[in-house]
């Protein structure tokens, strides 16, 4: 089962994710900021990260920063309810941004597809 670690400091986001991977066969961990998101990290060796960009304190970006420096072949999707960050991604280091819908099949594409499971 590949495990996946969700950063993201909305409660109904965490509960959506969770629920629509779990039914996709992923074990599902998460943390409500940065910081919690950077020990679950570390402590559970995700396979691929969906990380919120918008957080108080540490903001997905340092996150991000934090976690290319620690285990840089872990695939890390950043996802953000802003369009304006899609052209930024190519400097932050991330595989995959998605904006925030009521739609997850293209974040759902983008897990199978960094995990090399298309």
């Amino acid at each position: 089962m590949k495990k996946l670690l969700l950063v993201d400091d909305e409660m109904s986001i965490q509960l959506v994710y969770r629920e629509e991977f779990e039914d996709e066969g992923y074990e599902v961990i998460s943390a409500l900021n940065g910081e919690e998101g950077l020990t679950k990290f570390d402590a559970e060796n995700p396979d691929i990260v969906i990380l919120d960009i918008h957080m108080p304190g540490m903001n997905g970006i340092e996150v991000l920063r934090q976690m290319k420096m620690r285990r840089p072949e872990i695939p890390v999707i950043l996802s953000s309810a802003f369009q304006e960050f899609q052209r930024d991604i190519s400097s932050w280091a991330s595989e995959e941004y998605i904006v925030k819908s009521g739609n997850l099949d293209s974040l759902k594409q983008a897990v199978k597809r960094l995990l090399g499971q298309e």
